[in-house]
């Protein structure tokens, strides 16, 4: 308080401060029909360990309430039940914040509890459901994760879509995390590109190939040096020599993968030692295209779903979350009469394996 606009501090929590700590009270061993197996509406659901539920969706249990929409995990399940975790999803971390007063209102339009506020907005229904539970990984992969209602990917893709799919600060954002990560200099493969990379012009690369299904699209793209049409879906195989990128991207796609471990293992194979690969992606996709799993779960589950397939290949390390929400949408942007907030981006990204190469 009391500080002008520009005034920046880092504070640190330990556990038990700005979130309750893990409680013995707060795991639960319920039966197994003390899971509404229907509450979603997507057919039957079982508990699968370490992912997260609605805690209305647990019927007859401690401190539950009908419409409680609070995320809960699932810690350990079997045939005669399952174990849920009531705790927040950062409970029992340190906890670093750092803040800068942006600007300063009247007094007039401030608001009762301004700091509950900021907390709230912080941690509640998010932060932290990336990660696994006690190093354990997460069951994603069980009920048919990787069905799609629309398997036609050739037919799909034969008329190009020159649209963009975020607004305006979301891709700003993106290019600007591509900018930050990725070094000049850089061959960076474009992986299920379109008519964009979202590369910032600053980023000088000595090549950028693009791997996308629409030739169109591909051919709209003015910063490719390079346009490959492929059905990765079809054909996991990236169609390039080993170790031929220093960095490679996937924006907005990587939810429409079918076979993401083949996918994720050939990413390793092209990209240098060191390289880097990063996939950013929002909450908008095609309803038909996308992969069972990523909309069955929260929307700050999946940085740790895609965090898997990384982890499953073996080839990669130096594993990175970063999420943004809650920027305002622009002015400007064909939803701004009804959506105040830009459509929030996540990103998750590794290195792979190995020295870096030497560069002269």
């Amino acid at each position: 308080m009391n500080k002008s606009a520009g005034y920046g501090a880092t504070i640190s929590f330990a556990p038990g401060q700005l979130v309750a700590d893990r409680l013995p009270g707060r795991l639960l061993k319920l039966r197994a029909d003390q899971f509404n197996r229907r509450f979603l509406g997507r057919g039957p659901l079982e508990p699968r360990r370490g992912r997260f539920y609605p805690k209305a969706i647990l019927t007859t249990a401690y401190e539950v309430r009908g419409a409680d929409r609070t995320p809960i995990r699932v810690v350990a399940a079997d045939k005669n039940g399952f174990t849920a975790d009531l705790s927040h999803a950062l409970a029992g971390k340190d906890l670093e914040i750092t803040v800068t007063v942006d600007a300063i209102a009247d007094s007039d339009r401030r608001r009762d509890g301004p700091n509950m506020q900021i907390r709230s907005r912080l941690i509640d229904l998010g932060p932290g459901m990336q990660g696994r539970w006690q190093g354990q990984p997460t069951d994603f992969f069980a009920d048919d994760p990787f069905t799609r209602l629309d398997d036609d990917d050739p037919g799909f893709y034969e008329r190009a879509r020159l649209v963009d799919h975020l607004d305006t600060t979301a891709i700003a954002e993106i290019s600007a995390l591509y900018g930050r990560l990725i070094r000049p200099r850089s061959r960076i493969l474009d992986l299920m590109s379109s008519w964009h990379s979202h590369l910032p012009q600053a980023s000088r690369p000595d090549a950028v190939v693009g791997l996308g299904m629409n030739a169109e699209e591909l051919a709209r793209n003015p910063i490719l040096t390079e346009r490959v049409v492929h059905d990765m879906n079809a054909d996991p195989r990236l169609p390039f020599d080993d170790a031929s990128f220093d960095a490679v991207i996937c924006t907005v796609s990587v939810e429409y993968l079918t076979q993401p471990f083949a996918v994720f293992r050939e990413m390793a194979r092209v990209l240098a030692p060191a390289g880097i690969a990063v996939m950013t992606f929002s909450n908008r996709w095609f309803p038909t295209k996308v992969i069972r799993i990523w909309d069955q779960v929260h929307e700050f589950e999946r940085p740790g779903l895609v965090l898997e397939y990384f982890r499953e290949s073996g080839r990669f390390r130096d594993f990175n979350t970063w999420s943004l929400r809650g920027l305002p949408r622009p002015a400007e942007d064909k939803y701004a009469h009804r959506l105040d907030q830009s459509d929030p981006v996540h990103a998750v990204w590794a290195r792979r394996d190995g020295e870096p190469r030497v560069r002269l």
